[in-house]
Protein backbone atom coordinates (compact mmCIF):
# COMPACT_ATOMS: atom_id res chain seq x y z
CA UNK A 1 0.00 0.00 0.00
CA UNK A 2 3.04 1.95 0.00
CA UNK A 3 2.28 3.62 -3.23
CA UNK A 4 -1.10 3.79 -2.39
CA UNK A 5 0.54 7.03 -0.02
CA UNK A 6 0.01 9.91 -3.42
CA UNK A 7 -3.11 9.18 -3.55
CA UNK A 8 -3.94 9.40 0.03
CA UNK A 9 -2.28 12.89 0.14
CA UNK A 10 -3.83 13.95 -2.53
CA UNK A 11 -7.20 13.26 -1.08
CA UNK A 12 -6.72 14.57 2.25
CA UNK A 13 -5.52 17.96 0.86
CA UNK A 14 -8.38 18.21 -1.53
CA UNK A 15 -10.71 17.26 1.35
CA UNK A 16 -9.56 19.69 3.25
CA UNK A 17 -9.60 22.15 1.03
CA UNK A 18 -13.44 21.49 0.40
CA UNK A 19 -13.64 21.83 3.96
CA UNK A 20 -12.16 24.95 4.86
CA UNK A 21 -14.25 26.62 1.60
CA UNK A 22 -17.67 25.20 2.38
CA UNK A 23 -17.20 26.66 6.38
CA UNK A 24 -15.57 30.13 5.27
CA UNK A 25 -18.67 30.52 2.86
CA UNK A 26 -21.40 29.79 6.02
CA UNK A 27 -19.67 33.09 7.53
CA UNK A 28 -19.22 35.40 4.68
CA UNK A 29 -22.48 34.87 2.82
CA UNK A 30 -24.91 36.43 5.73
CA UNK A 31 -27.10 37.44 2.85
CA UNK A 32 -27.61 33.12 3.50
CA UNK A 33 -29.06 31.80 6.55
CA UNK A 34 -27.06 28.70 7.07
CA UNK A 35 -29.60 26.72 9.17
CA UNK A 36 -32.31 26.84 6.38
CA UNK A 37 -30.32 27.20 3.19
CA UNK A 38 -28.30 23.92 1.46
CA UNK A 39 -24.95 24.37 0.37
CA UNK A 40 -26.22 24.53 -2.93
CA UNK A 41 -27.37 27.85 -3.00
CA UNK A 42 -23.72 28.55 -1.87
CA UNK A 43 -22.60 27.82 -5.22
CA UNK A 44 -24.11 31.43 -6.57
CA UNK A 45 -23.55 34.97 -5.76
CA UNK A 46 -20.42 36.30 -3.43
CA UNK A 47 -17.61 33.14 -3.15
CA UNK A 48 -19.44 30.74 -5.34
CA UNK A 49 -16.96 30.00 -7.67
CA UNK A 50 -14.41 29.34 -4.95
CA UNK A 51 -17.00 26.82 -4.02
CA UNK A 52 -17.26 25.09 -6.85
CA UNK A 53 -14.04 24.64 -7.58
CA UNK A 54 -14.02 22.91 -4.33
CA UNK A 55 -17.12 20.39 -5.43
CA UNK A 56 -14.22 19.89 -7.81
CA UNK A 57 -11.96 18.70 -5.31
CA UNK A 58 -14.28 17.11 -3.87
CA UNK A 59 -14.94 14.69 -6.75
CA UNK A 60 -11.28 14.22 -7.30
CA UNK A 61 -11.00 13.24 -3.70
CA UNK A 62 -13.58 10.55 -4.11
CA UNK A 63 -12.34 9.43 -7.32
CA UNK A 64 -8.75 9.24 -6.70
CA UNK A 65 -10.23 7.11 -2.79
CA UNK A 66 -11.66 4.64 -4.74
CA UNK A 67 -8.98 4.04 -7.64
CA UNK A 68 -6.13 3.69 -4.98
CA UNK A 69 -8.04 1.47 -2.92
CA UNK A 70 -9.18 -0.61 -6.12
CA UNK A 71 -5.50 -0.82 -7.28
CA UNK A 72 -4.18 -1.98 -4.18
CA UNK A 73 -6.63 -4.04 -2.36
CA UNK A 74 -5.17 -7.90 -1.81
CA UNK A 75 -8.33 -9.29 -0.43
CA UNK A 76 -10.62 -11.84 -1.52
CA UNK A 77 -13.78 -9.01 -1.67
CA UNK A 78 -11.64 -6.70 -4.50
CA UNK A 79 -14.78 -5.57 -6.68
CA UNK A 80 -14.68 -2.78 -9.03
CA UNK A 81 -18.27 -2.07 -7.78
CA UNK A 82 -17.31 0.50 -5.04
CA UNK A 83 -14.62 2.47 -7.05
CA UNK A 84 -17.32 2.57 -10.01
CA UNK A 85 -19.81 4.02 -7.79
CA UNK A 86 -17.48 6.38 -6.54
CA UNK A 87 -16.54 7.89 -9.90
CA UNK A 88 -19.83 8.43 -10.85
CA UNK A 89 -19.97 10.00 -7.72
CA UNK A 90 -17.41 12.28 -8.73
CA UNK A 91 -19.02 12.99 -11.96
CA UNK A 92 -22.20 13.82 -10.29
CA UNK A 93 -20.46 16.20 -8.31
CA UNK A 94 -18.72 18.00 -11.32
CA UNK A 95 -21.43 18.26 -12.75
CA UNK A 96 -23.56 20.27 -10.41
CA UNK A 97 -20.25 22.65 -10.48
CA UNK A 98 -19.67 22.84 -14.20
CA UNK A 99 -23.43 22.76 -14.95
CA UNK A 100 -24.23 25.89 -12.48
CA UNK A 101 -21.64 28.14 -13.81
CA UNK A 102 -23.78 28.46 -17.14
CA UNK A 103 -26.36 26.65 -17.18
CA UNK A 104 -28.89 28.98 -15.13
CA UNK A 105 -28.28 31.57 -17.47
CA UNK A 106 -28.30 29.41 -20.99
CA UNK A 107 -31.02 27.20 -19.93
CA UNK A 108 -32.96 28.49 -16.98
CA UNK A 109 -35.39 25.51 -17.15
CA UNK A 110 -32.75 22.89 -18.22
CA UNK A 111 -30.65 23.94 -15.00
CA UNK A 112 -32.44 22.98 -11.87
CA UNK A 113 -33.52 19.20 -13.38
CA UNK A 114 -29.65 18.62 -14.42
CA UNK A 115 -28.55 20.24 -10.73
CA UNK A 116 -31.21 17.44 -9.01
CA UNK A 117 -30.38 14.30 -10.85
CA UNK A 118 -26.78 15.20 -10.61
CA UNK A 119 -26.51 16.34 -6.80
CA UNK A 120 -29.23 13.26 -5.90
CA UNK A 121 -26.83 10.92 -7.90
CA UNK A 122 -23.96 11.76 -6.31
CA UNK A 123 -25.38 11.49 -3.17
CA UNK A 124 -26.90 7.87 -3.28
CA UNK A 125 -23.47 6.96 -5.62
CA UNK A 126 -20.99 7.97 -3.04
CA UNK A 127 -22.97 6.92 0.47
CA UNK A 128 -23.48 3.20 -1.31
CA UNK A 129 -19.76 3.07 -2.55
CA UNK A 130 -19.10 3.69 1.22
CA UNK A 131 -20.83 1.00 2.14
CA UNK A 132 -19.63 -1.32 -0.17
CA UNK A 133 -16.30 -0.09 0.02
CA UNK A 134 -16.34 -0.60 4.05
CA UNK A 135 -17.86 -4.07 3.42
CA UNK A 136 -14.83 -4.82 1.24
CA UNK A 137 -12.41 -3.65 3.76
CA UNK A 138 -13.24 -5.83 6.65
CA UNK A 139 -11.56 -8.83 4.60
CA UNK A 140 -8.27 -6.63 3.45
CA UNK A 141 -5.44 -7.37 5.70
CA UNK A 142 -4.27 -4.75 7.82
CA UNK A 143 -7.65 -2.64 7.82
CA UNK A 144 -10.02 -4.89 10.16
CA UNK A 145 -10.08 -2.17 12.79
CA UNK A 146 -10.38 0.41 10.63
CA UNK A 147 -12.75 -1.20 8.34
CA UNK A 148 -15.45 -1.18 11.49
CA UNK A 149 -15.49 2.12 12.40
CA UNK A 150 -15.58 2.56 8.58
CA UNK A 151 -18.73 0.29 8.06
CA UNK A 152 -20.98 1.87 11.13
CA UNK A 153 -19.74 5.48 9.86
CA UNK A 154 -20.80 4.69 6.23
CA UNK A 155 -24.23 3.50 7.30
CA UNK A 156 -25.04 6.64 9.53
CA UNK A 157 -24.38 8.38 6.24
CA UNK A 158 -26.60 6.02 4.49
CA UNK A 159 -29.58 6.70 7.02
CA UNK A 160 -29.08 10.15 7.45
CA UNK A 161 -29.24 10.51 3.78
CA UNK A 162 -32.59 9.07 3.47
CA UNK A 163 -33.51 10.74 6.33
CA UNK A 164 -33.08 13.83 4.84
CA UNK A 165 -34.69 12.60 2.04
CA UNK A 166 -37.88 11.54 3.56
CA UNK A 167 -38.54 13.19 6.69
CA UNK A 168 -39.59 16.66 5.21
CA UNK A 169 -40.87 17.79 8.32
CA UNK A 170 -37.76 17.02 10.21
CA UNK A 171 -35.02 19.89 10.89
CA UNK A 172 -34.78 23.11 8.41
CA UNK A 173 -33.11 21.64 5.02
CA UNK A 174 -30.13 23.42 4.82
CA UNK A 175 -28.82 21.99 8.40
CA UNK A 176 -29.92 18.56 7.33
CA UNK A 177 -28.05 18.49 3.85
CA UNK A 178 -24.69 19.82 5.76
CA UNK A 179 -25.15 17.02 8.46
CA UNK A 180 -25.11 14.59 5.66
CA UNK A 181 -22.26 16.07 3.92
CA UNK A 182 -20.01 16.47 7.00
CA UNK A 183 -20.66 12.93 8.04
CA UNK A 184 -19.59 11.72 4.37
CA UNK A 185 -16.62 13.99 3.91
CA UNK A 186 -15.45 13.12 7.78
CA UNK A 187 -16.01 9.02 6.34
CA UNK A 188 -14.16 10.02 3.17
CA UNK A 189 -10.92 12.04 5.52
CA UNK A 190 -10.79 8.74 7.80
CA UNK A 191 -10.09 6.78 4.95
CA UNK A 192 -7.39 8.74 3.36
CA UNK A 193 -5.77 9.07 6.43
CA UNK A 194 -6.03 5.49 7.22
CA UNK A 195 -4.53 4.53 3.67
CA UNK A 196 -1.69 6.98 4.63
CA UNK A 197 -0.91 5.47 7.61
CA UNK A 198 -1.00 2.42 6.54
CA UNK A 199 1.46 3.33 3.46
CA UNK A 200 3.89 4.58 6.38
CA UNK A 201 3.82 0.74 7.61
CA UNK A 202 1.68 2.06 10.42
CA UNK A 203 -0.75 -0.75 11.32
CA UNK A 204 -4.80 0.44 11.07
CA UNK A 205 -6.54 -3.10 12.09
Amino acid sequence: MTRARPAAVLAVVALLLFIATAVWTQFVRTDLDWVQATLSLYLHGPWGLALRSAYCLLALAIAVLGIALYRHSVGPRRSAAAPLLFMVAALGLATVSIGDSWLPEATPLLAPLVHGLAANTAFLCASVGMLLQAWYLRREPGWQRSAALLWAWAWLAFALLWLHVLWRAGPPRGLGQKTVIVIIVGWLLSLAVAMYRRGRGTTVG
